[in-house]
């Protein structure tokens, strides 16, 4: 995905089709190209499917929280002119994305989560990853699967030099204090956009007791389920990711 990358001013974005945005959140340590075939299966369905990389690494330390994560994906939809928004995270994007639509409702017209943290305390992990130790983050990255083979050696090394860059470490921590801090559980009652939960039964980090409690919590929300599917479920299932999703834009009319 990397050659699809457009940079205007601060933003660095891939985006593909027409018709109705979906802006794609992605997660603390994931890659834009965790959601290529989701990328390229909806830019070729009728939508307009955008990918920001997120500012993660780049603010300053005392702005790398999700309070400013929303705030750039605010500043981002009023760049490129977009309306009502369909927003898609996965894990802190999820969470990112939840932060949003309670600051900025009348912005998004429909919320897609998958592997969500804002509910539960771990879900940016409870044992930061020991510095310098390859096996130790190999071990870690491939467990976030249910299939440990979906982790390849490309995804560890990525990993392997965020935790071992001290600035990305610290910015790592912070964003997992942040998001702890801003759990989002009394806020979700208020959200009443249609809302689509798919998570992976294997799901370790976030587990599925999270997405039920997601899915009391949101008053207008469907949970789907994929089975032997771990934490990253447009990865590890791609196809029966967009398959659920897309018919669920059928069926809600989006």
């Amino acid at each position: 995905m990397t050659d699809k990358l457009i940079t205007e001013g601060e933003f660095t974005y891939a985006e593909a089709g027409e018709g109705p945005a979906i802006i794609i959140l992605h997660g603390l340590m994931g890659a834009l190209s965790n959601f290529g075939e989701t990328f390229d299966y909806f830019s070729n369905k009728g939508y307009n499917v955008l990918i920001p990389e997120l500012p993660l690494y780049s603010l300053p330390l005392l702005k790398t929280n999700v309070k400013n994560m929303a705030k750039f994906l605010y500043d981002f939809i009023e760049h490129k002119k977009l309306e009502k928004v369909i927003l898609l995270g996965n894990s802190l994007g999820g969470h990112i994305g939840l932060y949003f639509t309670k600051h900025y409702p009348e912005k998004v017209g429909a919320l897609v989560l998958t592997g969500s943290s804002g509910l539960y305390e771990k879900a940016m992990g409870d044992s930061f990853p020991k510095r310098g130790n390859y096996e130790y983050i190999k071990e870690k990255t491939r467990a976030v699967f249910y299939d440990p083979e979906i982790g390849t050696k490309e995804m560890v090394d990525d990993v392997f030099k965020i935790v071992n860059d001290r600035s990305s470490v610290i910015r790592t921590l912070a964003i997992a204090k942040s998001a702890i801090r801003h759990n989002m559980a009394n806020d979700l009652p208020e959200m009443k956009q249609p809302i689509c939960l798919i998570w992976g039964k294997q799901d370790a980090v976030t587990p599925p007791e999270v997405a039920t409690d997601f899915h009391k919590l949101l008053p207008n929300s469907d949970l789907f389920w994929i089975d032997k599917c771990g934490h990253a479920a447009m990865m590890e299932k791609p196809k029966e990711f967009n398959k659920i999703l897309s018919d669920w834009f059928t069926t809600r009319n989006i």
